[in-house]
């Protein structure tokens, strides 16, 4: 089977393919991430970016066609092409913003145990702050 010619930006060697079950199971992992990930388009509070990258990761290492296949993708393949060139929309910077500030506030009102609600929310304020250094395209 023929390999797809590197894109001009994309100058990485692709990843060494797995062999045996390991293929098998990355395929899997790469299915059901995906799967999750195209839920998460349309449902508030389900993350899609991690999903889809967790996807092409094990496409990568599994399936060549199916990760090309989410690199074509109109909706996923955008959002993979921002990750790799190492910059996030500030639209999707907000979208987390929101979700993570939802999430925070949920946490500290349900969790009985307030240090594990601190712990949570200190996790998010995190991840937020390092959101927000990265690069917009």
């Amino acid at each position: 089977m023929p390999r797809t010619p590197p894109s001009a930006g994309n100058t990485a060697t692709p990843p060494p393919q797995a062999t045996g079950w390991k293929r098998v199971l990355l395929r899997v992992l790469a299915v059901v991430a995906l799967g999750v990930a195209l839920v998460g388009v349309v449902t508030p509070g389900l993350p899609t970016t991690e999903f889809v990258l967790l996807s092409a990761w094990a496409a990568a290492r599994s399936s060549p066609r199916l990760h090309a296949w989410i690199l074509r993708h109109r909706v996923l393949g955008p959002l993979l092409a921002n990750w790799q060139a190492g910059k996030l929309p500030r639209r999707a910077k907000w979208a987390a913003t929101c979700t993570m500030t939802l999430a925070g506030t949920f946490s500290a009102i349900a969790i009985p145990h307030r240090p594990s609600a601190v712990i949570v929310v200190s996790i998010m304020a995190c991840v937020l702050a390092w959101l927000w250094t990265r690069p917009e395209p």
